[in-house]
């Protein structure tokens, strides 16, 4: 299964934030949305990730607010992307070996979506759920000894 698979499922639906936005208005985007992560662009680029795990250590280091902290400041400006083509797999040991709950999915420098570590283990879970009706269909067909065709 590729990266290309679970977006297709999942939609293109992308929420951003820009470099000179006030953590509090991020804050504020993720808290409306329902979502995790914001990808941070600036002049049309992937510059970042700002995940409620940076959130919550840019508070706390700002004494419980988010007062006047910039984006810029507390993104994780190294996130860790992917391709379309990129193997789930692959994906799912990038994100275990760098603690990433959520990947940017890149064509060269255009930003085609986000997948997060519930997408990947959904996506896996759903494929071992397939395989399991498969092989319990397969199972239940198989000839019982004596029969013949």
């Amino acid at each position: 299964m590729k990266v290309s698979d679970i977006l297709r499922l999942k939609g293109n639906t992308l929420y951003t934030a820009s470099v000179n936005d006030p953590v509090g208005d991020a804050i504020q985007t993720m808290a409306e949305k329902d979502i995790g992560s914001l990808v941070v662009m600036e002049h049309g680029d992937v510059v970042g990730m700002l995940t409620f795990r940076e959130v919550i250590v840019a508070i706390v280091n700002n004494g419980g607010t988010a007062g006047n902290i910039l984006v810029r400041s507390v993104m994780d400006d190294a996130p860790l992307t992917c391709t379309m083509e990129t193997d789930m797999d692959e994906v799912r040991r990038m994100m275990l070996d760098r603690h990433a709950r959520y990947m940017p999915v890149m064509d060269k420098k255009m930003l085609m979506g986000v997948i997060s570590f519930y997408d990947v283990a959904k996506a896996v879970v759903d494929s071992q759920n397939f395989e399991n009706k498969m092989l319990k269909a397969y199972i239940r067909d198989w000839p019982v000894e004596g029969e013949t065709d």
